[in-house]
């Protein structure tokens, strides 16, 4: 086996290797769960024991029984689930798999940002490293992230990061006037509006469905806004049959697998080679890093203590209001 340095494991694999019969034994056989993010590929949604968004993965990292968590993502999100469940080992498939919004936000400015701001109850947005969160007072989701902006009192100083195109639509949508950290997301931040438009002149009976990740002119011509999971649902209760989805393409999987007679049309970002917009982060994991990954154990994820007792609290005060919310 290779060193772990390059980020994951890179261990040859037979080709008579069937991938998915051998992952699904592995698991079994380590007590391990497989957690996988929507944008992930096909194959790895479909293999894993549970799909959703960062609210629901991050639900399930605080009650599985399992020994072993498995998070098909990225590296935050890996992070979170060892801060809910240190006493499990968690793994990733691979450790390159970062995220362009974390990484907008570093933890030292982003600590020196809050101390230059007092007197602000400080949300950051779940895309945000373990040190981020330790200087958090609630964490928060696309999905749920306007419920509990609202239930806080109308006259509370917030400083919310580090998404700026969500805490500007955020704002819109409660008449809040939050401080915004300067950060975005690469994949949302490249949709073209321009070739948007033009889709919808090619598809009139679509549905503009966007993440709030998306810069305000993308959000301001959609029909629906909400988070990955919101979209996914949406589709399946609308009664139009095609969508244009302005969010990473990997979701559209799930979409389809719900409403297969429907059309889902990837909305193209600004760089004209390709059609549909993908997180290259996401794409690192794929089913051979993942058997190797259940078969060698590692890459593991490590967070230090002392951090996560920091950042345990304000994600446990998100799913305690997202519980009594209902969300």
């Amino acid at each position: 086996m290779e060193s772990n340095s390059i980020g994951y494991v890179n261990a040859p694999i037979p080709k008579e290797v069937d991938l998915k019969a051998e992952i699904n034994r592995m698991r079994k056989e380590k007590n391990a769960i497989i957690l996988s993010h929507y944008y992930q590929t096909g194959a790895i949604q479909d293999i894993a024991d549970f799909v959703g968004d960062s609210l629901a993965l991050a639900q399930w990292a605080t009650k599985t029984k399992a020994d072993i968590i498995v998070l098909c993502g990225v590296h935050f999100m890996g992070e979170t689930a060892k801060i809910l469940s240190p006493d499990k080992k968690v793994l990733v498939p691979d450790l390159n798999a970062g995220c362009s919004l974390a990484d907008s936000c570093p933890a030292p400015e982003f600590e020196a940002f809050v101390k230059a701001h007092p007197g602000h109850t400080v949300i950051s947005y779940v895309n945000t490293t373990a040190a981020v969160k330790a200087v958090t007072d609630i964490v928060v989701t696309s999905t749920n992230a306007k419920q509990i902006v609202e239930s806080l009192p109308k006259d509370e100083k917030i400083i919310f990061g580090p998404d700026r195109n969500l805490g500007n639509y955020i704002n819109s949508i409660t008449g809040r006037n939050m401080l915004l950290w300067d950060g975005a997301c690469h994949v949302h931040e490249l949709f073209s509006l321009e070739k948007i438009l033009e889709l919808k002149k090619q598809y009139p009976e679509a549905e503009l469905i966007a993440h709030p990740e998306c810069k305000q002119p993308i959000l301001t011509i959609a029909d629906f806004v909400g988070s990955t999971a919101a979209l996914i649902k949406h589709t399946t209760q609308s009664a139009k049959k095609q969508f244009i989805v302005a969010t990473e393409s990997g979701v559209i999987h799930d979409m389809r697998k719900k409403s297969p007679d429907k059309e889902f049309i990837p909305a193209p970002p600004n760089d004209s080679t390709c059609a549909c917009n993908e997180c290259n982060f996401m794409r690192l994991n794929t089913m051979e890093k993942l058997y190797n990954c259940l078969k060698f154990e590692l890459p593991e994820i490590h967070v230090d203590e002392n951090v996560r007792k920091k950042a345990v609290r304000p994600i446990l005060k998100m799913l305690e209001i997202s519980e009594k919310l209902g969300l």
